[in-house]
């Protein structure tokens, strides 16, 4: 009885040290957005340009995460998701010395490589201590952790950046990341009544054959489209057509990450209780982002009260549906491939969260109008929901 007590107690501190641990490694990226102003000015930078640092990040992950799967079923949480966040530290902490931009793109392109086991490994082990019950609460407060990143992010890192220049901003990602690593090393714990086994069913891109699969990918390439577009575009369109100063904006874009954290929880939690289903959630974030997206490409999105009313909106939905999302992806996978699923659908998913930021900023810069890139994921959002609902 008394280990079944402590037990239960201390899927808290995994759920803590996983939510830190996601916060601590998304950090530095999720501040890029934030500090566009300031990566635009000091690098001289378009937006195409400002969108391939983002998609940096991204790109060693589309590979990473399917290897990352794999190991995490086969070797279990600890050490796998700990030394990736001690390699996004490694990559933040000689990214320092870079010397430019093309500089940074390679520091971003390690530091994606670290963070491809942190997403699928923190999500397994928040599956694994929780029972269906709990699982999208715990889920949910575990996944805040990104955009909870990102408001850390938002307030430090221009500041930081005004202050001491933009190199000066890897250094505190780094120790930050570093934290992340030490925390997750130190504290995770295997469940008592489980333990890592070699995998040996069939290869994991037969996965994709699965219906649930095609459901999750799809609904996940599409939103992660719409949370790139918002990290990248957010700060520039506030500053440019509603002619908001660069304060003003830095709030907003913490209160668009706070509601993304917010929505994480609130729509996973309701996920638990929901009639429907895990998906149907998503399928309601779906047709929110339509809504709020449309709106933009309309005159009310100039004003300035409206669009920033607008995009706590899409914070909410647009990133909080990653809540509900990873729990349904966690829970219709096989037990003994909940890792190679995850990695799978995130690896996939890549593809869009590695094209979105740049092919939005190129659309911006092509037209010179934000319009376009909000009635482009306007248009595929809503095709995802008309496919997905019929599956």
């Amino acid at each position: 009885m008394l280990e079944a007590v402590t037990t239960s107690r201390y899927r808290w501190v995994i759920l803590g040290i996983a939510t830190f641990t996601q916060a601590a490694a998304a950090f530095f990226v999720q501040g890029i957005g934030a500090m566009s102003v300031h990566l635009q000015r000091d690098l001289e930078l378009n937006t195409t340009r400002l969108g391939l640092l983002l998609s940096a990040a991204q790109l060693l992950p589309l590979a990473g995460l399917l290897v990352a799967g794999r190991l995490l079923d086969r070797y279990g949480e600890r050490w796998i998701v700990g030394t990736g966040a001690l390699v996004v530290a490694l990559a933040l902490a000689a990214g320092r010395a870079a010397p430019g931009y093309v500089s940074l793109l390679v520091v971003l392109l390690i530091v994606g490589a670290g963070y491809s086991t942190i997403q699928p490994g923190g999500s397994k082990s928040v599956a694994s201590w929780f029972d269906a019950s709990q699982r999208g609460l715990a889920m949910g407060i575990r996944q805040a952790g990104l955009p909870l990143g990102g408001v850390l992010a938002a307030v430090a890192l221009p500041a930081l950046a005004t202050a001491c220049g933009w190199r000066s901003t890897l250094m505190a990602g780094a120790l930050v990341a570093l934290s992340g690593a030490v925390a997750f090393m130190a504290f995770y714990r295997h469940p008592p009544d489980q333990r890592p086994v070699p995998t040996t069913s069939r290869v994991s891109l037969e996965l994709l054959r699965e219906s649930y699969m095609k459901k999750i990918i799809l609904s996940g390439a599409s939103m992660v489209s719409v949370h790139g577009g918002v990290g990248v575009l957010t700060v520039l369109y506030l500053h440019e057509v509603t002619s908001m100063d660069s304060a003003s904006v830095a709030l907003v874009y913490v209160a668009v990450q706070c509601a993304g954290a917010l929505g994480r929880i609130l729509l996973a939690t309701w996920s638990d209780h929901h009639r429907s289903g895990r998906y149907a959630c998503v399928l309601t974030c779906l047709t929110a982002v339509v809504v709020g997206m449309t709106m933009l490409t309309t005159p009310i999105g100039r004003s300035t009260i409206a669009a920033c009313l607008l995009f706590i909106w899409l914070g909410f939905f647009g990133i909080g549906w990653y809540g509900p999302w990873v729990a349904y992806a966690a829970e219709s996978a096989p037990p003994d491939r909940t890792g190679s699923a995850l990695g799978l659908a995130m690896a996939v998913n890549q593809v869009a969260v590695i094209l979105a930021p740049p092919m939005l900023g190129l659309l911006t810069d092509m037209t010179n109008s934000f319009a376009p890139a909000w009635a482009l994921l306007a248009a595929l959002t809503a095709a995802t929901l008309t496919t997905t609902a019929r599956l």
